[in-house]
């Protein structure tokens, strides 16, 4: 790792979104080593979870969307590290929600970490706001221009924008970083459920497989949050994070396949294939169900599966530090033990 010059790390952070994948993982991560761990969640159900992982851990119940809520979420945090993680993927009911909450809340947490006189920002963004690459060999820098996907791609697009601006202003001072698809302890229902097809032989190629994807485990991502909170270069920078090298899609299902066999589960050989055709027709699906306010996940993921979505993560380890811990393979180990410790069904 090159020699950097970092900051100290306040010895308080406040997360929003910290019941979701990255948030239960950097909780755990922080909560032993800081005096006050200021979280945001839905629900008393999820505080409950967030209180029992150690004393420094205080919960505000509510919506990023409240400014009552907020109010309380930043209350006597002057200094204090912002981890702003809450923001909606799929919508449950109507697109409109990834606006409300991606951009709106965004901008009420920004608002508030300026009027609280918050420490260093870290917004955690998307691979989405750029779309796909144009061919599998391509890799998207810091430098591509922005091609959003769909509605979920322009919210993030959005909230980038307020992010950056709120930086130039001055109201805070504010690091970005891109992650792609997320795999790691904590995950929610929709990745169990990918596991268990590929799992059965049931997840299909679309195409020929050769298309490029980037992931990040979580463990990773939050070695980035970290190094992002006390990079002197950080502030005012956008950064994309990942394991490393992107991997076809070929090579991904079968790291899945060996990883569940290395925890003693076995696996059907079968391998679905659909045409890019497929994923061309789910694309323009989607783009319908979302232009008149409606959203299905099946759908919108179908449609991407034919995409090469990888990124460079050169800034990140001349700039941050970044020197990712974990591979793929290792990675969806500890995925998996995760959910057979719990007994979750795969």
């Amino acid at each position: 790792m090159p020699d950097h010059d970092d900051l100290a790390a306040p010895d308080a952070m406040v997360i929003t979104g910290a019941a979701g994948w990255l948030g239960q993982n950097l909780v755990r991560a922080v909560a032993p080593e800081r005096a006050r761990v200021r979280c945001l969640v839905r629900t008393e159900a999820e505080a409950a979870l967030l209180r029992v992982v150690h004393p420094s851990v205080e919960c505000v119940v509510g919506d990023v969307r409240d400014p009552h809520v907020l109010d309380e979420l930043f209350r006597d945090v002057e200094g204090s590290t912002v981890v702003h993680a809450a923001a909606v993927i799929h919508p449950e009911r109507k697109v409109r929600e990834l606006h409300d909450v991606n951009v709106g809340g965004t901008q009420l947490v920004l608002d508030r970490a300026r009027r609280a006189g918050a420490g260093r920002l870290v917004h955690i963004s998307s691979n989405s706001p750029f779309g796909a690459n144009p061919t599998p060999d391509h890799r998207f820098t810091e430098d591509s221009p922005m091609n959003p996907y769909m509605g979920y791609g322009r919210s993030k697009a959005d909230a980038e924008a307020l992010v950056s601006q709120a930086h130039e202003r001055g109201d805070v001072q504010a690091v970005i970083l891109r992650p792609p698809w997320f795999y790691g302890p904590f995950q929610p229902e929709r990745q169990t459920r990918w596991l268990r097809t590929v799992r059965r032989g049931r997840f299909p190629l679309v195409g020929d497989g050769t298309n490029r994807r980037s992931m990040v485990f979580t463990g990773n991502l939050v070695h980035a949050v970290l190094r992002a909170e006390v990079a002197a270069a950080a502030p005012g920078r956008a950064y994309w994070i990942a394991d490393g090298d992107p991997l076809d899609m070929r090579s991904i299902l079968a790291t899945v396949r060996e990883a569940l066999e290395a925890e003693g589960l076995p696996v059907s050989g079968g391998q679905p294939r659909l045409p890019r055709l497929a994923g061309v027709v789910a694309e323009r699906v989607d783009s319908w169900l979302q232009r008149t306010g409606r959203y299905s996940q099946a759908v919108h993921v179908l449609g991407e599966l034919k995409d090469t979505i990888a990124c460079d993560v050169s800034r990140a380890r001349a700039e941050l530090g970044y020197d990712p811990p974990t591979d793929l393979l290792a990675g969806m180990r500890a995925s998996i033990r995760w959910c057979l410790e719990r007994g979750i069904a795969l």
